[in-house]
């Protein structure tokens, strides 16, 4: 592992940004794939699995970002949010919900009082393709109009043009407006081809100031998958060791069962740790995920599996 203390509390030029994430050690691409692929094959009981279904429902951040959003859609879910299923009150809450920068608003009147953080995706989401100046006023109107945590994308192509420069530059600067507002960085993983890109663009998002590094924007294939979320904690956990800031982790996109969701809570506990087992540092992008866990929690505490037509699907 190259040494941080370098570059602790100081700005990174271009040439130790670049000598530092091609300093890090190769990833082990059978060895990952193998170890996620076993990992995935775990075995929940019964009181283990209840528990890791309350705990994925409190991890979700519950996404809606399409064009045609409207704001009664966004009123709905949030709803869904506070109260995912109105006929059994001891469901947990989720997360937060998270929506384009023009709807954060109407997700904040609507959350009002409820605790449940609002997330903005921001910065030209989903291609980042901006300019800096446009990338900071999309998350300065964000988080005026009331985000507790903004949801910034990568300029994918700098990072594989090799300009890692400019997106360490371009989060430091995002991170800079957001203040005490939490920064998720995605990586879209997808598109950055391998796995050891994968490493690389986790401690670059964590070297300039990301408090979560999340894979995918859910709009481009394949999004999460577990190998690629396994190299990312690996990432956290290896930087909480090396500089003791801890790092949250958000897979998102494709997370669509209970089955996917406890692989995840699996692959946490087993790689970065029972520290990351909280909302606080985990979290899952979903939309369609909840109705499963909440049909999935229905069925293990009444005995009766309720079908999807019993749970709102926005």
């Amino acid at each position: 592992m190259p040494d941080l203390a370098t570059f602790a509390d100081t700005a990174m030029s271009p040439a130790e940004l670049r000598g530092f994430l091609h300093g890090l050690p190769a990833v082990d691409q059978v060895g990952a794939e193998e170890r996620a692929a076993r990992l995935a094959t775990r075995s929940i009981k019964k009181a283990a699995k209840a528990y890791a279904i309350d705990l994925a429902i409190s991890m979700v951040d519950l996404t809606t970002l399409e064009g045609a959003d409207t704001p009664g859609k966004v009123r709905a879910l949030c709803a869904k949010a506070a109260h995912p299923d109105p006929a059994d009150a001891s469901v947990p809450k989720v997360a937060a919900v998270c929506v384009y920068s023009d709807l954060v608003g109407e997700a904040v009147r609507a959350l009002d009082g409820t605790g449940i953080g609002v997330a903005s995706v921001a910065t030209a989401f989903p291609s980042g393709r901006a300019p800096l100046d446009a990338k900071l006023a999309d998350t300065r109107r964000a988080i005026d109009d009331g985000a507790t945590e903004i949801d910034m994308v990568i300029d994918r192509g700098a990072f594989l043009a090799g300009d890692l420069g400019k997106v360490y530059d371009e989060i430091v600067a995002v991170k800079a407006e957001c203040g005490d507002v939490h920064l998720k960085v995605i990586l879209e993983t997808g598109e950055l081809v391998t796995y050891d890109n994968v490493r690389r663009a986790s401690w670059l998002a964590m070297l300039a100031g990301a408090d979560f590094i999340k894979t995918s924007t859910g709009k481009v294939s394949p999004a999460a998958t577990l190998p690629v979320t396994l190299v990312m904690l690996e990432a956290v956990r290896d930087f909480r060791a090396a500089t003791g800031r801890q790092v949250g982790v958000k897979p998102a996109g494709g997370i669509r069962t209970t089955k996917d969701a406890i692989k995840y809570l699996v692959l946490v506990n087993e790689t970065a740790g029972p520290d990351w087992l909280t909302p606080d540092w985990f979290r899952l992008g979903a939309s369609s995920l909840l109705n499963d866990l909440l049909m999935q929690r229905r069925k293990l505490t009444t005995g009766v599996y309720g079908g999807p037509d019993y749970f709102t699907m926005d």
